[in-house]
């Protein structure tokens, strides 16, 4: 794993202990569960990217991203309703008008944790392209 690719996992692993911790607080903010779960994922597609050698997009979409490690890696599979919900639940929930639930905070993290293991696991097991 070269330095970029351990920057990218740094990130994401600090969006995932941020979920985490607001998951656990007395009080959960549920609508900040949702985001860092969707930013975790986000920035350990963007990392496998980095890993295979392909210039991450600048976007928040978790299709797109899904869609390029699929390319690049065909192995790769996940569900795409829990993409949708994740790329959604990051965008709702961060204006007026609709917040998150604790059953939504619940699922966020649940696919997130779920992912986070499926990718972390993807990227070790990729050669580095830079080498």
């Amino acid at each position: 794993m070269n330095d970029a690719v351990r920057e990218w996992v740094a990130k994401a692993e600090g969006d995932f202990e941020a979920a985490r911790e607001l998951a656990a607080a007395r009080q959960p903010k549920h609508d900040a569960i949702c985001f860092h779960a969707q930013q975790c994922v986000e920035k350990l597609l963007k990392a496998v990217l980095v890993q295979v050698g392909i210039a991450p997009p600048h976007t928040h979409d978790l299709l797109k991203l899904h869609k390029l490690v699929g390319a690049a890696l065909p192995a790769w599979k996940c569900e795409t309703k829990e993409l949708r919900f994740l790329t959604r639940g990051s965008v709702a929930f961060r204006y007026p008008g609709e917040s998150a639930t604790s059953a939504h905070s619940s699922a966020a993290l649940s696919i997130c944790t779920r992912l986070r293991e499926r990718l972390l696991k993807l990227i070790e097991d990729q050669p580095d392209a830079y080498r």
